[in-house]
C-alpha cells in the first residue's frame, strides 16, 4: 500500500471539487471536555514513507495530511506539540517504550496492537468502491453487474466481499491493482472493485478513461476500521483529548479542509 501511494501521489495534480466528504468522529467525545492542564503536550510519532499522509517534500520538510492533522489538534486544544517520523518498523515500539504520546501512521486497529495501544474514534474510514468506465459510471447498478466482469485484486478484502455479498457475479482476479484497474481501462473488464483510496490515486493519471460508479461500501470487518490515532493502553486523557479535537475538526470545517486539500479526487 505505501509503495503504490508513493508512486501515485506526485502525479495527484487535479483541482478539487464538490464531493462528499468523511463524517466518522464520534459526537459523544463532545461530552469529555479535556481538563485544563492534563495534557500539556502531545508528542506525536509518525514515518516519513507514506504520502500523502506523512512523508518528506523536497526539502526534506515532514507534510501530509496526518501531520497538518496533528498540528491542528493541538492548535484545537491550545498545547504544545512535537512531531518526529521514525521508520515504519520502529514506530509501534517506540510509542510502547514512551517515546511519544500519540502514533498517527496508520496503524492497524488489530486484536494484537490492541493488547498494546488504545484508539481514538476513526477520522478517515477506507471503503471499497466500484470504478467503471466513464460513460458507464451514471447508469450504473450492482443488479447490472449481471453478464458482467468485475476485475479485483486476487486475495484481498474486496475479492473476499464479492465472494459473500455478491456470489453471482463474475469476478476476474489479478495479481496487483494496478493489473486489475488496467484491465478495466483496456476494455478487458466491465468494472473494478477495490480500496477507493489507492484507485482515487489511479484515476487521477486516468482520467478520460474511468470514474467511481455507485456508493462507497464500508465494511470495517473486511476493509479495516480505517485511519486512527494509538495511544499508549490506558493513556485515557491524550486519547479524550484527541476525540474531543477531532469533533470540533470536523464541526469548524477544518477536518473538510484537509481532506479536499490532499484528496482533490475525493473517494467517498
Amino acid at each position: 500500500m505505501r509503495a503504490f501511494l508513493a508512486l501515485a501521489f506526485f502525479a495527484l495534480s487535479a483541482p478539487a471539487v464538490a464531493q462528499p466528504l468523511p463524517n466518522h468522529a464520534d459526537p459523544d467525545a463532545r461530552e469529555i471536555l479535556p481538563m485544563q492542564g492534563a495534557v500539556p503536550a502531545i508528542r506525536f510519532l509518525t514515518t516519513a514513507d507514506f504520502p500523502p499522509f506523512n512523508f518528506r517534500d523536497s526539502t526534506g520538510e515532514l507534510i501530509g495530511f496526518n501531520v497538518d492533522l496533528a498540528k491542528r489538534i493541538c492548535a484545537e486544544v491550545n498545547i504544545a506539540c512535537t512531531l518526529q517520523a521514525w521508520p515504519w518498523d520502529q514506530a509501534a515500539n517506540a510509542l510502547a517504550d514512551n517515546q511519544g504520546d500519540a502514533l498517527i501512521a496508520g496503524l492497524a486497529v488489530s486484536a494484537e496492537n490492541g493488547e498494546r495501544f488504545d484508539f481514538s474514534s476513526t477520522y478517515l474510514a477506507l471503503p471499497g468502491r466500484f470504478v467503471t468506465r466513464t460513460d458507464d459510471a451514471a447508469v450504473f447498478s450492482v443488479a447490472g453487474l449481471k453478464g458482467k466482469t468485475v476485475a479485483l485484486r486476487e486475495g484481498s478484502a474486496h475479492a473476499q466481499f464479492m465472494a459473500r455479498y455478491m456470489p453471482d457475479v463474475t469476478v476476474a482476479p489479478f495479481a496487483t491493482e494496478i493489473d486489475a484497474l488496467s484491465a478495466l481501462r483496456d476494455g478487458k473488464a466491465d468494472a473494478y472493485f477495490g480500496d477507493a483510496m489507492r484507485t482515487a490515486f489511479w484515476l487521477n493519471e486516468n482520467p478520460d478513461c474511468c470514474s467511481f460508479a455507485g456508493e462507497p461500501y464500508f465494511r470495517p470487518e473486511l476493509f479495516g476500521e480505517g485511519l486512527t490515532i494509538a495511544v499508549p493502553a490506558g493513556n485515557d486523557a491524550i486519547r479524550h483529548t484527541i476525540d474531543w479535537a477531532l469533533v470540533r475538526l470536523k464541526q469548524n470545517g477544518a477536518l473538510d479542509e484537509l481532506y479536499l486539500r490532499w484528496f482533490p479526487v475525493g473517494f467517498y
